[in-house]
C-alpha cells in the first residue's frame, strides 16, 4: 500500500469512517433507488390526477426552491469562490440541499400516484442521509475547525430554528439566481418518466 493510499485512509477515518464515506460517495445512487421503484410499482395507486400531480408538484416545487436558494449561496456547482456557507437557507439548517432532495423525492412519489410510498421514501432518505452528513460534518470540521464547530452549535442539522437566525442575501447571491435556476431546473426531467408512466397506458389502451 502506497504512502498516498495510507494518507487517504487515515483522512477517511478522521472524517467519519469507511461506512459513512461509502454512503457519502454513493448518495446520488441511494436517492435514485426508491425513485426507480416508483416507476414500476402500481400497487394501490391513487387515481386522481388533480390530487397526485397537484400535491406532488407543490411538494416537489418546495424542494426545488430550497435547492435553488441553497445553490445561490453554496455555489459549488457554479464554480465560484467557496468558503464556509452560513447565509441563505444555511442560516436556518445545515443541510438544505438534502432536505430539498427529500421533498423532491416525496413529491415524485405523490406525482406517481403512490401516496402510500412517500413515507417510506422519507424514512429511506432520512436513514442514509444521516450517515452522509456524519462524514460531511467530520470533513468540514477538519477543514474549517472552530469556525464550523461554532456554526454547528448555532444552526440545527435538519429542523430550522427560526428565532435569531440571520439570513443575508446580498447582491452577489442574487446575481447567481439565474444560473442557479438553470442548473437546478434540470431536475424537472425527473418528472418525465413519472408522466410517461401515467400517460403511456392510456395511449396504448
Amino acid at each position: 500500500m502506497s504512502a498516498t493510499t495510507d494518507a487517504g485512509h487515515a483522512g477517511m477515518c478522521r472524517t467519519g469512517g469507511l461506512f459513512n464515506f461509502v454512503m457519502f460517495k454513493q448518495r446520488g445512487k441511494l436517492l435514485v433507488l426508491p425513485l426507480l421503484a416508483v416507476l414500476f410499482v402500481t400497487y394501490r395507486e391513487t387515481e386522481s390526477d388533480l390530487l397526485t400531480f397537484g400535491l406532488g408538484g407543490v411538494v416537489f416545487g418546495i424542494g426545488l426552491a430550497l435547492r435553488v436558494w441553497a445553490q445561490m449561496h453554496l455555489r459549488f456547482r457554479l464554480r465560484t469562490s467557496m468558503n464556509l456557507t452560513v447565509t441563505g437557507p444555511y442560516a436556518y439548517i445545515r443541510n438544505p440541499v438534502y432536505v430539498g432532495n427529500v421533498f423532491m423525492a416525496c413529491g415524485l412519489c405523490v406525482g406517481a400516484e403512490l401516496l402510500w410510498m412517500a413515507p417510506f421514501v422519507f424514512v429511506w432518505c432520512a436513514l442514509f442521509y444521516t450517515f452522509v452528513v456524519r462524514y460531511e460534518e467530520a470533513s468540514l470540521t477538519e477543514r474549517y475547525g472552530e469556525e464550523y464547530v461554532a456554526y454547528v452549535e448555532r444552526v440545527p442539522r435538519w429542523f430550522p430554528k427560526l428565532g435569531g437566525a440571520e439570513s443575508r442575501t446580498g447582491a452577489s447571491a442574487l446575481n447567481l439566481l439565474r444560473p442557479s435556476l438553470q442548473i437546478e431546473c434540470l431536475t424537472l426531467l425527473y418528472w418525465v418518466p413519472v408522466v410517461l408512466k401515467e400517460v403511456l397506458p392510456r395511449w396504448l389502451a
